[in-house]
């Protein structure tokens, strides 16, 4: 069955950096869009950032551009977010999620999703 397993989570201090990993397993990973997505206590989930199947194309929350960065690596069937420069509003769990459609913001066409993976940031 398809699993994608998050993990690289952790409680940290404001401008601190973490890069959050993603295993996916079970599907063509190499033929699915993927993304990440984040929610807060008490907040709906949001979009955070994206990447085409191949790699090629890259999508941002305004929120995050310039201190998120996402890539793959399709020959581990893997997703990455590099978080610099955290500040305290980040604190959420995030999620990574598998998409066949190029719609890349809207949660409810990811297919595939984690359990998600803690991220807490203090000031």
């Amino acid at each position: 069955q398809v699993q994608l397993v998050e993990s690289g989570g952790g409680s940290v201090q404001a401008g601190d950096s973490l890069r959050l990993s993603c295993a996916a397993s079970g599907l063509a990973w190499s033929n699915y869009h993927a993304g990440w997505f984040r929610q807060a206590p008490g907040k709906e989930r949001e979009f955070v950032s994206a990447i085409s199947a191949r790699g090629a194309n890259t999508y941002y929350a305004d929120s995050v551009k310039g201190r998120f960065t996402i890539s793959r690596d399709n020959a581990r069937s893997s997703l990455y977010l590099q978080i610099d420069s955290l500040k305290p509003e980040d604190t959420a769990v995030y999620y990574c999620a598998a998409s066949s459609a190029a719609t890349f913001t809207t949660a409810n066409r990811y297919s595939y999703w984690g359990q998600g993976t803690q991220v807490t940031v203090s000031s």
